[in-house]
């Protein structure tokens, strides 16, 4: 078959090959799909397929069936990897207390203080690192890990009361004297 012959046999017969798959199929967008790549297929081997075959129209009507199968029993087999691979007793258990206070304490901590910590005590970066990738000085990151933290422990606290107390407190409240 020339490029024009099969050309016009893909113009003549692409619509009744569509509905008989279809017809097979019961899915008209994946009959569509099948009888499309078929006709492909048949384009590599157009030479040959009016030689061989005592009908092309035939060729491609198995082929395109064959596809769609195929991609069936593809969709079926990755359904039931599905089921296999989830069982209702493999439920993911939410996030736990702990890890609820700890966001909503770094939610209540400035941008800058809980991006400090998060770099430094989550990603493992060194305080100079944190400076470089924040633009800001060594001491500043200083200054935010240790403020951040401060804030962080009096959020995270059971009783916030006994803290009131403690070297870390007592520090901020004598700076803050001092600056006033």
């Amino acid at each position: 078959m020339t490029d024009e012959e099969y050309s016009a046999f893909y113009l003549s017969s692409f619509s009744l090959l569509v509905r008989q798959v279809y017809a097979m199929t019961g899915d008209f967008n994946e009959a569509q799909d099948a009888v499309q790549e078929a006709f492909v297929r048949g384009w590599a081997r157009r030479g040959r397929l009016s030689a061989e075959e005592n009908s092309p129209e035939a060729w491609i009507r198995t082929v395109a069936w064959r596809l769609a199968v195929s991609r069936w029993r593809r969709a079926l087999r990755g359904r039931v990897l599905e089921r296999r691979q989830y069982t209702p007793e493999q439920s993911v258990d939410g996030p736990g207390p702990e890890h609820t206070a700890l966001v909503a304490a770094l939610r209540r901590l400035p941008a800058a203080q809980r991006q400090a910590i998060v770099l430094f005590h989550l990603c493992d970066l060194s305080i100079n690192q944190v400076a470089a990738e924040t633009g800001a000085a060594v001491g500043t990151v200083k200054a935010r890990l240790s403020r951040g933290r401060a804030a962080l422990a009096k959020y995270l606290a059971d009783d916030p009361d006994a803290l009131a107390g403690s070297p870390v407190e007592r520090s901020n409240r004598e700076r803050i004297r001092s600056c006033a």
